[in-house]
């Protein structure tokens, strides 16, 4: 039965209909899209200090909520920090580690250190997330962390590791030796 009380297309839908209708208008309008830089306005760019309460929760950076409005992962990442990434970023690794051999050392190590500290995340209605304490130990986290847009994910350092990594880029002279063989061109 066609539940539309008028055929003009848009109109007439019951209020359960239309409710759902507006709920995934609602739910796309939290994503900011550029007509000049549409790619770039869906990245997690920037950097920022923010404190964690007594409770373990962080905020996020105004710009990275919208981003994660449907949660996110946080687990360990791969230089004594943390990653969060969006659900689909998540799922993305998620198949990929399904497609590797479990006789592969090398593979079960990375499944584990992945898998193994994942945890799902909601944002709260003040914008912060809640990192448990035994991942915020595990990275050196304590009471400041660092959060560092990476593009595709966002990661969350102890300031101290911070400051060592941000002296690494600060080097021209490696930064140009480590970078050339990904030939960066414009």
């Amino acid at each position: 039965m066609d539940k539309r009380l008028d055929n003009r297309p848009g109109f007439g839908y019951n209020v359960e209909e239309s409710g759902e209708k507006w709920e995934k208008v609602e739910r796309r309008s939290l994503i900011r899209r550029s007509a000049v830089m549409p790619g770039l306005e869906q990245m997690f760019l920037g950097r920022y200090e923010h404190t964690i309460d007594e409770k373990g929760r962080l905020t996020i950076p105004v710009r990275f909520r919208d981003l994660i409005a449907d949660g996110a992962y946080v687990t360990r990442g791969f230089d004594t920090n943390l990653l969060v990434l969006t659900p689909p970023s998540f799922e993305t690794i998620s198949q990929r580690a399904r497609q590797m051999s479990i006789t592969d050392e090398a593979a079960r190590l990375l499944k584990r250190l992945i898998f193994s500290s994942a945890e799902r995340v909601e944002v709260d209605r003040n914008g912060r997330i809640l990192i448990p304490q035994w991942l915020r130990t595990s990275v050196g986290i304590e009471n400041t962390a660092v959060v560092v847009g990476a593009g595709e994910y966002f990661e969350i350092w102890s300031p101290n590791l911070w400051e060592n990594q941000d002296e690494k880029l600060l080097d021209s002279d490696a930064n140009a030796a480590r970078f050339s063989s990904f030939e960066i061109t414009l």
